[in-house]
């Protein structure tokens, strides 16, 4: 009986799990579109976490993408609590579908899902196959758990165990240690339900067991936010803040719960005694644990604000210890066998790099001015040690995004994935070595100039402002270009080639009329300008090349006509 009864879970986690990385990958950035454009307002948000959770039948996955989307300022965290709350809602899914007694499916959809898989070429409708077989194996598990439970009709010690279950409090904790363990309240739901199908427990210990998977199901997001930013712990405690009061709010009324839910469903006046209760009990309890996740919602969802204000307070903000070392904030491990997601963040992780790397340039001081006193020389050297600093994150960003772009390698791709990642990697490479640029070769052309007070001639002076405020802009509009998805913005990159060359001749023509002055350090100076217009040049350059890169079409079936 235990070798069939965890034989038979075994078999259910594993097509759960294979069904919900199945759905992700098929509709990965659908989901993405759904939970950044209809969270509009709490209902929406509601509804939207309903459908998303239904789809992928995770709602710590649903948890992750909205620490992802609030990082990103696609949602605020009020909206994501309503997700959160229909999220609750989607994982009831599982519980109504195994009520509905369609298990004995379960080798059709095995067979018709493998051979889906297994013959398919396009790659999405393998993801659906694959889907079919996930759900097959749920199916299938829950058979086998359902036999291996069938003799315990007829066992005294198991009857006379179950007689003391109707203690509620010990049947919530009991099923929130399982659903702790095992980590997914699908799981704990639908064993219940099998074991209320064969007329073992009465149904309000079954919806006192539904209850406490659903507290137990909250350890997996506050797993996941371990080590994460404050977001992420603060998402995990509004998720166990929401779980823990709706079970509190149904304890003392799991008896109007439970009326409700024989009201509600189909009753089989044909059979009786444990036939009887075999047939009704499993849709009653289906049915209570829909019902107490919807009027959770509906009575909670109005406070949402308080939720936020809780979470907040029980975990704040501490910006202070987050500015002294840079950390990634979009790179969530979980998002890894979802490739449009975890392409997604480190879309906007890279756009963290691209706005350091911009800041980097912007910060650049003028080669040289006019003779400058003590103090603003220092304030100079000041500002040229924070381009150093900043220089430093966007190291540690790039090794974390390569790192992840690698790891997300090891998951199947299709061609347009492999594309896109192929092209973040690259532009992740290009903006690096604009930081090292700066860092390598401005920097000590910048140090001179002070330490030497060589100081450029206004001619000169104007011209290389221009230059530079030109290849400031070019590398602002690539990157903004990459950030925003602006195919114009990269336009005008490769447009502003023709003006800059033009400053560029003006540079070397100025550079050729002053080599005859017979000023002591011109030679020096000018090595120094043709260093750091030369920097200039290589800068646009790199520019440029991320403009093609961002302008490359990603569908390799395009490139391939």
């Amino acid at each position: 009986m235990l070798i069939g009864l965890f034989g038979g879970l075994a078999l259910f986690l594993y097509g759960l799990d294979k069904m919900s990385a199945a759905l992700k990958r098929a509709a990965g950035d659908r989901m993405r579109t759904l939970l950044a454009k209809l969270t509009t307002n709490r209902v929406m948000a509601t509804l939207t976490g309903t459908g998303i959770t239904a789809i992928i039948q995770s709602s710590s996955v649903t948890t992750v993408l909205l620490v992802s989307f609030i990082s990103a300022g696609l949602m605020s965290l009020t909206q994501a609590v309503g997700v959160i709350m229909g999220a609750n809602i989607g994982t009831t899914v599982t519980a109504q579908i195994v009520a509905f007694k369609v298990t004995k499916a379960a080798m059709v959809m095995v067979a018709a899902g493998f051979l889906i898989q297994f013959t398919a070429k396009k790659e999405t409708i393998r993801h659906y196959g694959d889907m079919l077989f996930g759900l097959g194996l749920i199916f299938l598990g829950m058979n086998m758990m359902g036999d291996a439970m069938a003799p315990l009709r007829s066992y005294e010690p198991f009857i006379n165990t179950m007689t003391h279950m109707d203690n509620v409090f010990i049947a919530i904790a009991l099923a929130a240690t399982f659903t702790a363990l095992v980590q997914s309240s699908s799981a704990t739901t639908g064993i219940v339900i099998v074991v209320a199908g064969q007329g073992l427990i009465p149904l309000e210990t079954g919806i006192a067991l539904a209850m406490g998977a659903n507290i137990g199901t909250c350890i997996t997001a506050v797993l996941a936010a371990i080590g994460k930013p404050r977001e992420a712990v603060q998402a995990a405690t509004v998720h166990v803040a929401f779980n823990v009061i709706g079970v509190l709010i149904w304890i003392p009324l799991i008896a109007l719960l439970s009326d409700i839910s024989v009201a509600i469903s189909p009753a089989h006046s044909n059979l009786e005694g444990v036939a009887r209760s075999a047939a009704e009990i499993p849709r009653q309890i289906a049915n209570a644990n829909t019902l107490f996740n919807v009027f959770n919602t509906i009575v909670m969802l109005p406070f949402a604000g308080v939720f936020v204000w809780f979470a907040r307070k029980v975990v704040p903000h501490q910006l202070k210890a987050e500015k002294k070392s840079i950390r990634t904030k979009y790179l969530a491990e979980e998002l890894l066998q979802t490739p449009d997601l975890a392409l997604t963040q480190a879309h906007l992780e890279l756009g963290r790099i691209g706005r350091r790397v911009c800041n980097m340039v912007n910060m650049l001081p003028p080669l040289s001015c006019s003779a400058l006193d003590a103090a603003r020389k220092q304030a100079l050297r000041e500002q040229l040690q924070q381009i150093e600093d900043i220089e430093e994150e966007v190291d540690r960003l790039h090794g974390k995004i390569l790192a992840y772009l690698g790891r997300l390698r090891l998951e199947p791709l299709s061609d347009t994935q492999s594309a896109h990642q192929i092209q973040l990697i690259s532009i992740t490479d290009q903006l690096e070595s604009v930081a090292d640029l700066v860092v390598d070769t401005m920097l000590p052309l910048a140090y001179n100039a002070l330490n030497h007070d060589l100081v450029v001639s206004p001619v000169m002076r104007n011209t290389l402002d221009q230059a530079q405020e030109r290849v400031n802009e070019a590398l602002l509009n690539c990157v903004n270009a990459v950030r925003r998805n602006d195919r114009d913005l990269a336009t005008r990159v490769l447009r502003a080639k023709r003006e800059l060359n033009s400053l560029l001749e003006t540079v070397l023509e100025h550079q050729a009329q002053r080599l005859s002055d017979q000023d002591g350090k011109r030679l020096q100076l000018f090595h120094l300008e043709m260093e750091w217009i030369d920097a200039l040049k290589r800068i646009y350059t790199l520019s440029k090349r991320i403009a093609k890169l961002h302008l490359r079409k990603r569908d390799i079936r395009q490139v391939k006509l």
